[in-house]
């Protein structure tokens, strides 16, 4: 659906296509009763949920686990003054089941930095929605 502002709202499964294609988003959760934002490498399961594979004894783990957050990736093009932005909500789990993080492990997203004891986190997809941004023709062309 295009709305007259130059955005297009996207479908659930177009934003599920465009963050699959994405490798670093942003976590939105809270810290000290004050919203932060953390950069991640991440990847998408097969039911749509973002995982994450960090340090047990991260910082990030103790903030969100059993949380809701927020979690975005975005990609724009500012020349040509177009791109698309998605958000996934929903709550945040460390993945406890031993078969489950034996799949993941095999399968899951990589950490960017080794920890010698990592967990993987589940951001359930309660919420998907996003946005595209469409281009306007340039004031200078």
């Amino acid at each position: 659906m295009y709305r007259n502002d130059g955005f297009r709202e996207l479908e659930r499964q177009e934003c599920l296509r465009l963050l699959a294609k994405a490798t670093v988003g942003r976590i939105v959760h809270t810290r000290q009763a004050l919203p932060a934002v953390l950069p991640v490498n991440f990847g998408l399961d097969t039911d749509g949920s973002v995982l994450l594979r960090t340090s047990a004894a991260s910082e990030l783990v103790r903030a969100i686990d059993g949380t809701v957050v927020a979690f975005e990736v975005d990609d724009v093009d500012a020349v040509a003054h177009t791109g698309w932005s998605v958000v996934v909500t929903g709550p945040a789990s460390v993945v406890t089941d031993p078969a489950e993080r034996e799949r993941l492990a095999r399968t899951g997203p990589h950490s960017w930095v080794p920890w010698p004891d990592e967990v993987f986190v589940r951001i359930g997809p309660e919420l998907v929605t996003g946005r595209e941004l469409v281009g306007r023709p340039s004031a200078c062309a």
